[in-house]
C-alpha cells in the first residue's frame, strides 16, 4: 500500500514538473518573435514549442503544459509573444491560434503515442500546424474578414511552418 502512495506521488510530482517546464519552455520560445507590418500575427517559435510539446510529453501532458502556459500570460506574466500578458491578448486577434495550442498538443500527442516513426511524425505535426492554423483563422475572420484572414493570418505563415514541421521531425527522430 505505502509503495503503491509513492509511486502516485511520485507520478503526480513528474507530471506537475513537466507541465511547468513545458509551459516555461513555451514561454521561452515565445519570446522569440517578429512582428510584420501587414498582420496582427507574430511570427514566432511558439508552433515548433507546441509541436514539441505534444510529441514529447504525450496528449495530456502536452496540452496541460499549454493551459499553465495560456493561464500563466493571461494572468498577467509577460509570456505571450513579445513579451505581451492579459487576458485581452488571449481574446484578440491571436486568441485563436493561441487557444488552438491546446487542441494541436493534445492531438500530436495523440497520435504519436506509443507509435514513432519519421512519416508518422511528419504526419502527426502537420495536423498540429493546421489546427492552429484553422483556428487561428476563423478567430481572426472575425476581426478582419474571411479573405483577409487567409492573407494575415495563413498565407505568410505556411512556409515557415513547414521549416518548423520539418524541424520538429528532424529532432524527434528517433
Amino acid at each position: 500500500m505505502t509503495a503503491c502512495v509513492a509511486n502516485i506521488r511520485s507520478s503526480s510530482r513528474t507530471t506537475f514538473l513537466s507541465v511547468v517546464a513545458g509551459s516555461l519552455f513555451l514561454a521561452l520560445m515565445s519570446q522569440l518573435s517578429l512582428y510584420l507590418w501587414f498582420t496582427p500575427v507574430p511570427l514566432s517559435m511558439q508552433t515548433l514549442a507546441v509541436l514539441m510539446l505534444g510529441a514529447v510529453l504525450g496528449p495530456k501532458r502536452g496540452s496541460l503544459a499549454v493551459i499553465a502556459y495560456l493561464t500563466e500570460a493571461s494572468l498577467g506574466l509577460p509570456f505571450f509573444a513579445g513579451g505581451a500578458a492579459g487576458l485581452a491578448t488571449l481574446l484578440g486577434p491571436k486568441g485563436g491560434y493561441l487557444l488552438g495550442f491546446i487542441l494541436s498538443a493534445f492531438l500530436v500527442g495523440f497520435l504519436l503515442e506509443g507509435k514513432k516513426g519519421y512519416l508518422r511524425t511528419l504526419a502527426a505535426l502537420s495536423v498540429g500546424t493546421l489546427v492552429i492554423l484553422a483556428s487561428g483563422a476563423l478567430w481572426l475572420s472575425f476581426y478582419v474578414g474571411g479573405h483577409n484572414a487567409l492573407a494575415m493570418g495563413v498565407y505568410p505563415f505556411l512556409v515557415g511552418d513547414l521549416l518548423k514541421v520539418g524541424a520538429a521531425a528532424a529532432l524527434l527522430r528517433p
